[in-house]
């Protein structure tokens, strides 16, 4: 499986791509950043994102995108950047036909370090770790691209044994339970 990991923002958009499946050891196959100034319109600047996300794409050729669900921040600019930023990732793939998963950042944490409250210190050296880095990619929002990247190869399978038995129960006809009515 060819995950590519988003973790959105305006200024920086942190992505990175990993292959591999759970259980087996994974392997990195690109990580960067995809950039915007600050002082540019913001129509500009998501134009410049939906044309990084894009040039990934082609380049990696991902199977999924996961995506870092955005959640709410005390900083309402921040979270709706944040929010338009991941639109455009998760349009971008979608426009592909390639199926695009939210992640939250604790459940990415937790899937990384086993703990859901680690700090970016611990995340980059979890995934410098599993994928057998030198050093922890920089700037974090890469190395979080890379963790969104790893969860969602190790989560996928259980999530999609999930779907398969709540469709599987779905399709069932209801029926009465057995016994006497009193």
């Amino acid at each position: 499986m060819r995950v590519l990991g988003v973790d959105p923002g305006l200024t920086r958009c942190g992505v990175g791509v990993v292959e591999g499946v759970a259980g087996r050891p994974l392997t990195m196959r690109g990580v960067g950043v995809v950039r915007t100034p600050a002082d540019a319109e913001l129509g500009h600047r998501l134009v410049a994102i939906e044309q990084g996300i894009e040039q990934w794409l082609d380049q990696y050729k991902p199977e999924f995108v996961a995506v870092e669900r955005v959640f709410s921040q005390h900083n309402v600019r921040t979270v709706m950047g944040t929010a338009q930023a991941s639109a455009v990732a998760m349009l971008c793939a979608s426009r592909r036909g390639i199926p695009v998963a939210l992640h939250t950042p604790s459940e990415v944490k937790a899937a990384v370090t086993g703990s859901g409250r680690a700090d970016k210190a611990q995340v980059g050296a979890m995934v410098t770790r599993l994928l057998r880095l030198d050093a922890p990619p920089k700037p974090a929002d890469a190395a979080d691209a890379l963790a969104l990247a790893i969860c969602h190869i190790w989560r996928a399978p259980a999530q999609n044994r999930l779907q398969q038995a709540v469709a599987l129960h779905a399709s069932k006809p209801a029926t009465a339970p057995k016994g006497r009515i009193a």
